[in-house]
């Protein structure tokens, strides 16, 4: 640093410390500085005092309004954490948390799920029930506070909002061997606190369905929010879609159903103005449905009445549901045995009076499910050998006779002679003693038996878990061949029970085309080769249909089809062309000097011919 530079920064120096003292303020100045500061501090400290007062001003009036308002006198019970307890029967165990004083959860002890462990029917992070009454200022929703325990036995518990003077109490008490909960909803003093003319309890009730079982697209088609009126009607929304219902009439209780398992809610007072809501979840949630249901139920403020619920959670099992009717509060059967659904009116009753009986007699040996299911196969088929039987002959005596319908085609070759044909072939059927319908109407006679299987074999509890063979588990799928990736129409795995239920189709498909083209000529022969393709896709839509449905189920349906093909081999090895041929004449003869004998058919057929005539001759 040279000295010039020295020089400069001392000058800088000197001019700055002069002007730093020159600015200096005098003493009265420094002295009116400090009165101002002084001033300055006051004033905040006035501003600070006043909005205290103010906030304490408010606060006073808050607690003046609450002083007024229902939610005051459960002030206290607003912020306090809640407690679970625990109900037990040796059945079931019931979660209850004073936080809301409601269920938040339920497991059935005799139940597994897929990882062995209790089921979970109402699970604590996804299931949720409160009350709510309609106050005066705020709106008394029980999920708000914190109830305190009058008292807990184990087996029943009552839970306290507010004081002795005023209150509402909430008494669950879980029935001795069952799965039926009582909920009673008792309350003292409240009348004052309620809106006007307010007499009814709204309940809001969310559960998502967990699913529970290994096939997820199967278990999603069988669970589906289902609810009963008071008039005796039971329906349920659509498995399928997102729905939103609002029933017009009362109903009786409101289910939240899987496949295999539900939870009830019942009242014996009726449940009006219910909005219902089921949505189906997506694959991979590890949940079914999202359920919900608004309903509103008869409540006493001034504490003269109770009101009563009810709460079943438990097994769709046929005969456990029906003995719980008998525990119902209502004065008629609630009818809880709906919820295992057994089709429509006709393969409903087919279900309850046949299928069901033979099914539980046969369970009642300790025999293996499959082998349940294979003897019911046998015992079926030998109920309906008969109509099987008359099937079948009356096929064989179509085919005996078609050296006869060949030579009315030979007569009648033109198109235009149809109606003449069709008119001659009916008149010989009539004189042989043969019914083109009677191959038809026994086999329209077990059709109600096979579709009530269909509904019974998916809704039965029993297969659930039970192995045979390959199959882990009879309630679901079987996947002797399984991959990672789904794979379009088939998914991630090969159902060995559905395969070999469609090739047993197919074989009874190919036998029967076969029993019709050797009992038919002329076109209709050709015209049946045509259709017999068309035949032999049903078999293959069957795949893709039930290869995802119960192994139970597709091991039936292949029993059922093998001892179709062995009773048809049976009857072709047992039946004489020659000798039904020869009946058939005796018939004949028989009955040759009978008046004119025309079938129905024949005659409806007779009737038409003459009405074209007429028309050509005008």
């Amino acid at each position: 640093m040279d000295k010039n530079t020295v020089t400069g920064f001392i000058l800088i120096a000197l001019v700055l410390i002069g002007f730093s003292w020159y600015s200096q303020p005098s003493a009265e100045q420094a002295a009116e500085l400090a009165r101002q500061q002084d001033s300055i501090a006051q004033v905040e400290e006035q501003v600070r005092r006043a909005q205290a007062e103010a906030e304490e001003a408010r606060a006073a009036q808050v607690a003046a309004a609450a002083a007024a308002d229902s939610s005051a006198l459960f002030f206290d019970q607003r912020a306090a954490e809640g407690r679970r307890l625990v109900l037990s029967n040796g059945l079931m165990e019931l979660m209850l948390n004073t936080k809301g004083g409601a269920v938040e959860g339920a497991r059935l002890l005799g139940y597994k799920d897929l990882q062995g462990r209790p089921i979970s029917i109402l699970r604590p992070d996804s299931s949720e029930l409160s009350f709510l009454l309609s106050g005066k200022g705020e709106n008394i929703d029980t999920k708000q506070y914190t109830f305190r325990v009058l008292g807990n036995t184990g087996r029943a518990a009552t839970m306290r909002l507010g004081s002795e003077e005023r209150h509402l109490d909430i008494h669950y008490e879980l029935l001795p061997e069952s799965y039926m909960v009582n909920i009673t909803l008792s309350s003292r003093g409240l009348s004052p606190l309620l809106q006007p003319g307010s007499d009814k309890l709204f309940i809001q009730w969310h559960s998502m369905a967990a699913q529970q079982e290994k096939g997820f697209d199967f278990e999603q088609r069988y669970a589906s929010l289902t609810f009963r009126e008071t008039d005796g009607d039971t329906d349920y929304l659509n498995e399928t879609k997102e729905k939103t219902e609002s029933p017009d009439e009362p109903l009786a209780w409101v289910a939240f159903k899987n496949q295999f398992f539900s939870s009830v809610l019942l009242t014996p007072d009726g449940f009006s103005e219910a909005t219902l809501h089921s949505a189906p979840q997506e694959k991979g949630t590890g949940n079914l449905k999202q359920y919900d249901a608004a309903l509103c139920v008869p409540f006493d403020g001034s504490g003269a009445g109770q009101t009563r619920l009810q709460m079943y959670v438990g097994p769709n099992d046929f005969h456990i549901l029906k003995a719980h009717n008998k525990l119902a509060l209502t004065g008629e059967s609630p009818e809880l045995e709906d919820l295992v659904y057994l089709g429509w009116p006709l393969f409903k009753w087919v279900n309850r009076w046949i299928i069901m009986p033979l099914f539980y007699w046969l369970t009642s040996w300790g025999l293996s499910m499959g082998v349940v299911l294979l003897l019911l196969t046998v015992i079926v088929k030998i109920l309906v050998y008969p109509t099987t039987k008359k099937s079948y002959l009356s096929s064989a005596k179509m085919r005996v006779l078609k050296p006869e319908i060949d030579k009315l085609s030979e007569k009648y070759p033109r198109q235009e002679d149809a109606m003449k044909k069709q008119q001659e072939m009916m008149q010989l059927y009539s004189q042989y003693g043969v019914s083109p319908m009677g191959g038809c109407l026994p086999m329209l006679i077990q059709m109600p038996i096979w579709i009530a299987l269909f509904n019974f074999v998916p809704n039965c509890i029993q297969l659930r878990g039970e192995r045979f063979l390959w199959a882990d588990d009879l309630s679901s799928y079987d996947e002797l061949l399984h991959w990672n990736t789904d794979l379009w129409l088939i998914g991630d795995h090969l159902s060995i029970f559905c395969l070999l239920f469609c090739l047993t189709n197919i074989v009874n498909t190919w036998i029967s085309m076969r029993q019709q083209q050797h009992s038919m000529s002329g076109d209709q022969a050709q015209q049946m080769k045509m259709m017999q393709y068309m035949m032999y896709i049903m078999p293959l839509m069957f795949f893709f249909i039930f290869n995802n449905y119960s192994s139970g189920l597709c091991y039936y349906y292949f029993l059922s089809g093998l001892t179709s093909i062995l009773i048809m081999w049976y009857l072709r090895k047992t039946t004489d062309d020659a000798k039904l041929l020869a009946k058939l004449k005796a018939y004949r003869d028989q009955h040759k000097n009978d008046p004119k004998r025309l079938s129905g058919m024949a005659a409806r057929l007779e009737a038409l011919q003459k009405m074209a005539e007429e028309q050509k001759k005008k």
